[in-house]
Parts: structure tokens; C-alpha cells; sequence
């Protein structure tokens, strides 16, 4: 097996074939060979914070850490008129997890003392504004990390807008994921 290049990769006038089975080797071997256990206990892991594995062994692959807490939108959780209770669904898969922090960004016209007092969540904050602009908005969510003790890369934004999904790339955090697609998972139900 030849390679050229400053990425060891094959040489690109080889065949299709030949680079796709060179490629794939390479990669095979980059990817380490986690023992059993360990694959067991991160599904554990994935279960307990309402994941699937999938997603879970992106968001480890891609930080090296495990997530730690989460920051769910009030659309996400489907809050969205004062005075409403949460939907049974959301309420159940909230309290459900286990060993990270939940953090609800709340937005008008909800209040974050309700959300807080009513909600299975640790927190309740106002959620950054709409006309935020990106460095004010990178830093309100930083500042909503630092209060709850949070490393960025540890958590995740569960949100339903493109605004919801600028969180987290403005907060650097370890990933957006819809709020259908948390709670439609099959880890939690």
C-alpha cells in the first residue's frame, strides 16, 4: 500500500476502489477498540442522560468529555404560554435524568421564578434575547455556564429554533439537538 500526500493518504489518481479500501483502513486504524465494559458503561451513561448511544459517542468523540448538563429552551420543552404546565412527556423525560444538570432557558412571556419553582430542572434563567447581538450573546451564555459551574464542551443546548441553535455555537458548547429529537428518542421512551 502506497501513500503520498501530507496526510498519508492514498495517491488520488488510484482507483476508486483502492482509495476507498486505503481510506477505510486508515480510519479503522484510528478508531480505538473500546473493551466491552466500557461499552456498557457509556450505554448506561447514554440511558441515564436521556441519549441515545449514537449521539452520546459523537458528543464524546468530538470533546472528550461526558456531558454533564444540558440547557433546554422553553420551546423546546414546549413552554410557551404563561400559567401552562409542562407537557406530561417532556415533565417525565426532565425528571428522568440522571447525573447532569438541567438548566431551562426561559423566553417571554414565561417567567424563570415559575420555571424554576414548577419545572424538574435545577435552574430556570432568562434566556439570551432575540436582537442579542453575536458577542453579547456568546458572552450571556458563558455567563449562564459559569454561574451553573458548567464547562461549555460538557454541555448540550436542546432547542427548536436557528436562534436556539446560535446558543450553542455562540457558547461553544458540545452540540445543539432538536427538542423532538431528545425526547422523541428511544432512550427516553
Amino acid at each position: 500500500m502506497e501513500f503520498t500526500g501530507h496526510n498519508g493518504g492514498p495517491e488520488l489518481d488510484a482507483p476508486l476502489a483502492w482509495r476507498t479500501h486505503a481510506w477505510r483502513r486508515a480510519r479503522e486504524a484510528l478508531v480505538p477498540v473500546l473493551p466491552v465494559e466500557v461499552v456498557r458503561l457509556r450505554v448506561r451513561r447514554a440511558q441515564e442522560l436521556g441519549l441515545d448511544y449514537r449521539t452520546y459517542a459523537g458528543v464524546r468523540a468530538s470533546t472528550g468529555r461526558d456531558v454533564i448538563g444540558f440547557l433546554f429552551s422553553s420551546n423546546a420543552l414546549r413552554a410557551l404560554r404563561a400559567g401552562e404546565t409542562l407537557p406530561e412527556d417532556r415533565r417525565l423525560r426532565l425528571g428522568a435524568i440522571i447525573g447532569a444538570d438541567r438548566t431551562a432557558l426561559v423566553q417571554p412571556p414565561l417567567s424563570p421564578v415559575v420555571a424554576a419553582r414548577d419545572w424538574p430542572v435545577e435552574a430556570a434563567v432568562a434566556a439570551p434575547g432575540a436582537l442579542l447581538g453575536w458577542p453579547a450573546m456568546r458572552d450571556r451564555v458563558r455567563d449562564i455556564l459559569r454561574m451553573r459551574g458548567l464547562p461549555p464542551d460538557g454541555v448540550l443546548v436542546i432547542g427548536e429554533t436557528a436562534l436556539e441553535r446560535e446558543w450553542a455555537e455562540a457558547g461553544r458548547t458540545a452540540g445543539f439537538l432538536s427538542g423532538d429529537r431528545y425526547f422523541g428518542s428511544a432512550a427516553g421512551g
